[in-house]
């Protein structure tokens, strides 16, 4: 699999229904991390797959961004973390699920996929 950014898509060597794919960003939002988030994200819900996005360190910045809004309004199941939007001063959001490491964990071992952007 490759990037989105770089053209590429999903595959089909991926069958994505009914499966679960997990992904976490931890850049900033103008980083092009969040843009092959929001690529596969939205490949994946094309396929019927159900999706997860966690947003961690600098990454929660971009919780109110709207092309993970978009994502979220699609269907995709939106996480932040409450610790690094405390760490830097940014308040909660109500537009996603404010949790901790706990809800991460458990996204990594209950998704088919997981793949983290740092």
């Amino acid at each position: 699999m490759t990037l989105l950014s770089l053209g590429a898509t999903l595959g089909p060597v991926m069958e994505l229904t009914k499966r679960k794919l997990g992904l976490m960003v931890s850049t900033a939002p103008e980083h092009p991390n969040l843009d092959t988030a929001v690529g596969l994200g939205r490949a994946a819900l094309d396929r019927g797959a159900e999706v997860y996005l966690y947003l961690i360190d600098d990454g929660v910045a971009g919780v109110e961004d709207p092309r993970v809004q978009a994502l979220a309004d699609r269907g995709a199941k939106l996480f932040v973390c409450a610790y690094g939007c405390q760490k830097r001063r940014q308040p909660l959001s109500d537009k996603a699920t404010n949790c901790g490491l706990v809800v991460l964990a458990d996204i990594v071992n209950a998704t088919d996929r997981f793949l983290a952007l740092n």
